[in-house]
């Protein structure tokens, strides 16, 4: 059994996401503690920003004629391919940022599209919790209601393109405990919080069970 784990915060150490990720992975360590977790944390160990433009150039490039840095760029996206091929389970913890998802994540969808096309099922049937996490509000009713790019985005391509059996763990408003002008939030962030432990370790049975 192998579960493939991904982290995109910048800031491991405070990461909501992560929070939440872990609370997943957990219950799935448990019924396979002598499992393969398999990590990648795009937050402390970034992917080469123009690796995706050099491997795409060498697919319309002859074998005989790419460079050293095509053929690099073309093993890497192949590798970050094949670590989702080859997951029994996936747990992903991605935030916002921006409005919508970070470029060292952005890049990691491009490349593991490069190494494996761009219509390949890599995790059909694959069970997956999608963590992701917003530090604002985002909802109906909201002020930035629809300025949510990324979920969107995140469901698209781990469900729709790679058929991932996909859970969405969702946690707002993860700034209102810190940020100025938020504070009459931070009740409805509390309660946003407590929703996100639950389904997380809901989700890590279901994870755990398939």
């Amino acid at each position: 059994m192998n579960l493939f784990r991904l982290d995109a915060s910048i800031l491991p150490a405070t990461s909501a996401s992560a929070e939440s990720a872990d609370i997943a992975e957990a219950d799935w360590i448990a019924r396979h503690p002598d499992a393969v977790v398999t990590r990648r944390h795009l937050g402390t160990d970034s992917l080469p920003a123009d690796a995706w433009a050099v491997a795409t150039t060498a697919g319309f490039t002859p074998e005989a004629d790419r460079t050293p840095a095509q053929r690099e760029a073309l093993a890497l996206a192949a590798t970050l391919a094949d670590e989702l091929q080859n997951a029994d389970a996936a747990v992903l913890a991605v935030p916002l940022y921006n409005y919508g998802v970070s470029q060292h994540f952005k890049t990691w969808v491009d490349l593991v599209i490069a190494g494996s096309g761009p219509t390949t099922p890599l995790l059909k049937g694959t069970p997956t919790v999608l963590v992701t996490t917003l530090g604002g509000g985002y909802g109906p009713g909201t002020p930035r209601e629809g300025w949510d790019h990324s979920t969107p985005y995140l469901e698209r391509v781990l469900g729709d393109i790679w058929q991932a059996d996909l859970t969405v763990v969702k946690r707002e408003l993860t700034l209102a405990a810190t940020t100025p002008g938020m504070e009459g939030l931070r009740d409805l962030a509390e309660q946003q919080h407590a929703q996100a432990r639950a389904a997380a370790r809901e989700a890590g049975r279901v994870l755990a069970g398939s």
